[in-house]
Order: structure tokens, then C-alpha cells, then sequence
């Protein structure tokens, strides 16, 4: 079941999410109800905060070329566990964020742990875009979003653009 996504700003974007201390059906139907939210959005990944259930579950798919086979990920409490001191920049976009991008830089490899949907603790290092999409879902269950790594006038001018975005949908 699609979902509806979250748009900056939202206070609940902003805030830490919890643990997952139990892994039942409930939590591998949110899972499946995000990647399908994901993917009909379209997007490449996608946090629980971001409709609205602060829990540290993320979901992405980094394979985008047409007939690829899709590649989704489930995660479940992801952290990092060790970053490059090499970096990337790419230009980052925001499902919470329609239409704004901006680039962020971000360690260029990270290895991360987490638990997958069949409650398997995994570990595995990312690179390239996947390692930028790890980062940038994990950042979501801290309450920062990539805007925060733009520069002030920059992050207020696309806050601007979703407030009037916002107001814009609440009449339609």
C-alpha cells in the first residue's frame, strides 16, 4: 500500500528515530508498503520518518538504468560503521524535498550493519551512489536532511519553496 510522503517542513522530519526492538509482520508490511511508496514516487530511497512513522527502518534500490534488474534493500536500525576519508559529491534530491537538489558532500565509501527483513543481522560497504543513498536515509532517522549540509540562505530559500509548495497543495 502507497503511503503519503512527508514535505519539509514537517517537525517530524526533524526528529531522532527509534530503535526497531522486535521484528514482527507489522514492520516487514511497513517495509514492503515503503518500497512500494518508493518506487511509484519514483525515488531511490526512502526512511520511515519520512511518512510519518519515527522508527529507523529505511528501504532503497539504487539500480535505475532501464530493464535492470531492481535491487531493493531493507533495513532495519542501519548505522555506519566506518567511513572513507576520501569523499564524493553528488547532487542530492529529497522525495520530503520535491524538485529542489543540491550538492552534498559525503564520505565516498561506508560500510554499514543492519538487520534485513527475515531479522538477519548484515554488514556490507557501499560505494558511489549507493553509499550517498545509505548516508543520506540514515541521516533521516537522525532528523538532518541533506539541505542541512547547504549553505544557510540556499537551505532557506528551498524551505521558502516547499512552504509555498505546501500551502499551494492544501487548496487544491
Amino acid at each position: 500500500m502507497k503511503r503519503p510522503i512527508l514535505i519539509h517542513p514537517d517537525p517530524r522530519l526533524k526528529k531522532l528515530a527509534t530503535p526497531v526492538a522486535d521484528l514482527d509482520d507489522g514492520l516487514r508490511i511497513l517495509a514492503d508498503d515503503m518500497l512500494e511508496t518508493m518506487y511509484d514516487a519514483p525515488g531511490i530511497g526512502l526512511a520511515a520518518p519520512q511518512i510519518g512513522i519515527l522508527q529507523r527502518l529505511i528501504v532503497l534500490d539504487c539500480v535505475k538504468e532501464e530493464g535492470e534488474t531492481p535491487s531493493p534493500l531493507i533495513m532495519f536500525n542501519p548505522e555506519i560503521i566506518a567511513a572513507s576519508d576520501e569523499t564524493s559529491v553528488y547532487e542530492e534530491g529529497c522525495l520530503s524535498i520535491p524538485e529542489q537538489y543540491g550538492e552534498v558532500t559525503r564520505p565516498a565509501e561506508v560500510t554499514a550493519r543492519w538487520i534485513d527483513r527475515d531479522g538477519t543481522e548484515r554488514q556490507d560497504t557501499f560505494t558511489g551512489l549507493w553509499s550517498t543513498c545509505v548516508q543520506h536515509e540514515i541521516d533521516h532517522l537522525n532528523g538532518k536532511l541533506f539541505i542541512d549540509y547547504l549553505k544557510p540562505m540556499r537551505r532557506q530559500m528551498i524551505t521558502r519553496k516547499m512552504q509555498k509548495l505546501k500551502r499551494e497543495k492544501a487548496r487544491d
